[in-house]
């Protein structure tokens, strides 16, 4: 994409490209946000015990028994991701071979372990686009914003080493809480912060569609994200409208 249609793209939709050079053949993806000695939790494959998610995981590994040789998109995170709506699904991304591997309850640790450990990004998985909406529930939990952020990169990265040709659009974690005011708004919004710096404008993108969600003064209604957390059928329609100018971007690089 040339720079101007670039900048007309980042105007829009809050997609944040870092401006540096690709990097050197065999750097790491997320220099930025590179991994510590120790590792903390957020960062290191943790199998999570929650009862509702344990059919949901059981099911997810079966699916990715068979390959996933088909998919050009897979979207993996929490219960937002495994609850998008199905009518804007269907609009959106069925037709385009993408595949839903959200989990309710997921953080970013059970995220790694899930991949990692359970088989949900199988060797035949090579698609175009990989969608990553993860780290709310973290916050739930009093996780430091940068270990949060750190937890996002090692995603970023195993998904870059395990399938080079797959580029990935990291969404900021979207707004919680029903006022501006709302603690966690500012926990999740240094997190953005952060893992926005993985972008490097070739193989990693960010997007804050977030504010999509919002009225002007903030708020998030009832109407947009019932118990001002997980979204509506209203708020999924505005969040894939937001992401779709980015999204048939990505796929047709």
């Amino acid at each position: 994409m040339p720079p101007h249609g670039f900048r007309r793209l980042a105007g829009a939709l809050g997609l944040m490209a870092g401006l540096a050079a690709l990097p050197a053949e065999g750097a790491p993806a997320c220099a930025a946000l590179p991994p510590r000695d120790p590792m903390p939790r957020e960062a290191r494959p943790e199998r999570l015990h929650y009862p509702p998610s344990l059919a949901r995981v059981a099911e997810l590994s079966r699916v990715a028994a068979g390959g996933l040789a088909g998919a050009r998109m897979i979207f993996l995170g929490d219960s937002i991701t495994q609850a998008w709506d199905p009518a804007t699904w269907a609009a959106h991304y069925a037709a385009r071979g993408a595949v839903n591997f959200g989990v309710m309850g997921d953080f970013v640790q059970g995220l790694l372990w899930r991949l990692q450990q359970e088989g949900h990004w199988p060797a035949t998985l090579r698609p175009r686009l990989a969608v990553l909406l993860i780290g709310t529930n973290n916050a739930s939990y009093n996780s430091r914003p940068e270990d949060t952020a750190l937890g996002i990169a090692e995603v970023v990265r195993f998904i870059r080493r395990r399938s080079p040709e797959t580029r990935v659009l990291v969404l900021g974690i979207l707004p919680r809480g029903a006022e501006a005011s709302d603690p966690t708004r500012r926990v999740n919004a240094r997190v953005n912060e952060l893992v926005a710096r993985c972008a490097d404008g070739e193989w990693v993108f960010y997007a804050d569609p977030g504010p999509v969600l919002l009225d002007a003064r903030g708020r998030l209604a009832a109407s947009i994200a019932p118990d001002r957390l997980h979204l509506a059928p209203e708020g999924y329609a505005r969040l894939s409208a937001a992401l779709e100018p980015t999204i048939r971007d990505l796929l047709a690089r």
